[in-house]
């Protein structure tokens, strides 16, 4: 059989399978005619693309919901996903250097990640999704969700691969956030802000953080991810402070009432609801958890090149009760970490079916590569007090002892000059996690967690080891 015929051959039974899911001949064939081949033209390959992707939207509009297909109807969905997303991968292997030059007019304009996404919607349609089916997307629960964010991840996937175009968006989500920026008076004025599920306040020489989602274990969610983060930026770019601090805030749950926790990890309960998008990775551990370890940049200044290049403290985290999945995943970018006696660390990744952030790069660091594989593939808790623990947590203070363990601790590592601890954290950094190991790293985790998240096996964890069905939001 020649090549032609094999063509044939699946076009064929790509066709025979569209009607089977109950579209006409003539629809399942102007599918399988529309296919675009590639010039390297970004004009016509941009419109031949967008031609064929709407024509798959639209079939894919006539499909019954997710959860309510049969077998064909499963079958003749997946096709029409895994047909665009090739196209989508030939495309960015060509186009993301121009691509990325016209979202950002060739670097001079900074976007987030979740800026880039709805413009390159609008560049280029159906490359990712529009403001229209993402709209109806994020009302669906998980399970009903298409998936629609997996070309999230494939653009973001490319877009970090790309050195320049890699560095620069790294960049942008380095910079500070405009209302920490209108809110740094206030700061320098009152000495706090409260900004709901998160607050900033000073004392003595620390700006100390706190992450308030009591009704939920200081879990992180959609509801913390601004919060958290402007208050990060105010806490490094406080004048008035040389060291900063994160801790959780007391909660609300009848197990700990009135107990400061760390934080609990992802909010598993909004994430079976659908309420956690996939972005929300990205705007974690691109966003505040990078600024903890490299600071707040510089729109002049590419980060990490030169010393100077970002405005940065030493952290100090504060460990009470326990800091589960992302919460753990922000104690590798601390200088310090005071843990409560009693206190554990886990990373409930395989439970979850998800990828725990950084923390496949960052953990062998602390633990060793056989302890962090048991930690994250396996589950396995690591009592903050035990010879593991130690391996991540410089003290131990019994509970009535951590606040002034604290002020202690933020007193130690200010008393022999800041610059000294801020130049020695810089080196460290250079050493063990320049921004191009972190770029490469999170360009395949972009399209491995996309996988995860919207994957079968993740619904069917959340149900199985979380009773997610019965819980609410």
């Amino acid at each position: 059989m020649t090549s032609m015929d094999k063509t044939l051959d699946g076009t064929a039974n790509e066709r025979a399978l569209l009607e089977r899911a109950g579209f006409s001949p003539g629809d399942a064939t102007a599918w399988c005619v529309a296919h675009p081949e590639l010039r390297d033209d970004f004009g016509f390959d941009s419109a031949a693309s967008t031609h064929f992707w709407d024509l798959s939207q639209r079939l894919r509009a006539n499909l019954p919901a997710r959860t309510a297909r049969d077998p064909d109807g499963a079958a003749a969905s997946a096709l029409l996903h895994r047909t665009e997303r090739n196209l989508r991968e030939r495309f960015l292997d060509i186009h993301v250097d121009e691509l990325y030059g016209r979202l950002t007019a060739r670097g001079s304009k900074f976007l987030r990640v979740d800026e880039l996404m709805p413009e390159a919607a609008k560049l280029v349609p159906g490359l990712t999704p529009g403001a229209e089916v993402m709209a109806a997307e994020q009302t669906r629960p998980l399970k009903e969700k298409e998936g629609l964010e997996i070309d999230h991840g494939i653009l973001l996937s490319h877009v970090l691969a790309h050195p320049e175009a890699g560095r620069h968006l790294c960049h942008a989500m380095l910079l500070a956030r405009a209302e920490a920026l209108d809110l740094l008076p206030r700061l320098a004025r009152d000495g706090s802000v409260d900004l709901g599920a998160a607050s900033v306040s000073r004392a003595g020489k620390a700006s100390i953080v706190e992450l308030r989602n009591p009704r939920a274990l200081n879990a992180l969610d959609e509801t913390t991810l601004a919060p958290l983060e402007t208050a990060i930026d105010l806490a490094i770019l406080d004048p008035g402070s040389e060291v900063a601090v994160l801790r959780g805030g007391p909660v609300e749950h009848a197990k700990y009432a009135g107990r400061r926790i760390f934080s609990a990890g992802i909010n598993l309960t909004h994430l079976y609801q659908g309420k956690i998008s996939f972005l929300f990775y990205f705007q974690h551990v691109m966003g505040y958890e990078n600024k903890i370890l490299r600071g707040v940049a510089r729109r002049d200044a590419s980060p990490d090149d030169l010393a100077g290049s970002t405005v940065e403290k030493p952290w100090i985290a504060a460990v009470d009760t326990f800091a589960i999945g992302g919460g753990c995943q922000h104690l590798l970018v601390m200088d310090y970490v005071l843990a409560e006696a009693g206190a554990y660390l886990t990373l409930p990744a395989r439970k979850e079916g998800i990828i725990p952030g950084m923390a496949n790069l960052r953990l062998p660091r602390f633990l060793g590569n056989r302890l962090a594989h048991q930690a994250i593939m396996y589950g396995r808790r690591i009592d903050c007090g035990s010879l593991e623990g130690r391996l991540i947590c410089d003290e131990i203070a019994p509970a009535d002892r951590m606040d002034a363990a604290l002020v202690q601790a933020v007193e130690d590592l200010t008393s022999s000059g800041i610059v000294s601890a801020v130049g020695n954290r810089r080196q460290f950094r250079i050493g063990q996690e320049p921004l191009d190991l972190f770029r490469r790293y999170l360009a395949l985790y972009a399209k491995e967690q996309a996988y995860c998240h919207f994957s079968d096996v993740l619904i069917s964890n959340l149900e199985h080891h979380w009773s997610a069905q019965s819980r609410k939001g």
